[in-house]
């Protein structure tokens, strides 16, 4: 009984671990992106036909859902509803590359970023 209880907190240490790891990446690749590859962001931005407004929202809201979830690391944050909106921003770009027909190498980045970020979710709802 005992080795069981250990084994399955060894488990769970070690998930929230790789949860902990998750949040960093997608905080990090968000920050990397958004401040220092901006150029990029505004050409692609251009070829989605999507306005400088649109552009600005949603860096905004990237960049603070990104730093919620580096909080989560430190303090307690709404972690949950953080992931869920990066994953749903993370589907939006998923359909731009879709609607512009991007080569399949642009659809990696954000479809890792949503991987992730649905696993952080299920992870701090108690699904994993």
């Amino acid at each position: 009984m005992f080795n069981s209880q250990i084994h399955s907190l060894n488990k769970t240490h070690k998930m929230e671990n790789v949860s902990i790891l998750a949040q960093l990446i997608v905080s990090a690749s968000i920050i990397i992106v958004w401040v220092f590859r901006y150029d990029n962001i505004v050409s692609e931005f251009k070829q989605y036909g999507l306005s400088d407004t649109v552009r600005n929202i949603v860096g905004a809201s990237k960049i603070i859902l990104a730093t919620i979830l580096a909080l989560d690391v430190w303090y307690e944050v709404p972690v949950i509803a953080a992931a869920l909106s990066m994953a749903f921003l993370m589907i939006c770009a998923q359909a731009f590359h879709v609607k512009v027909r991007n080569p399949l190498k642009k659809y990696v980045p954000s479809a890792f970023l949503l991987l992730l970020s649905v696993f952080i979710a299920a992870f701090h709802h108690g699904l994993i």
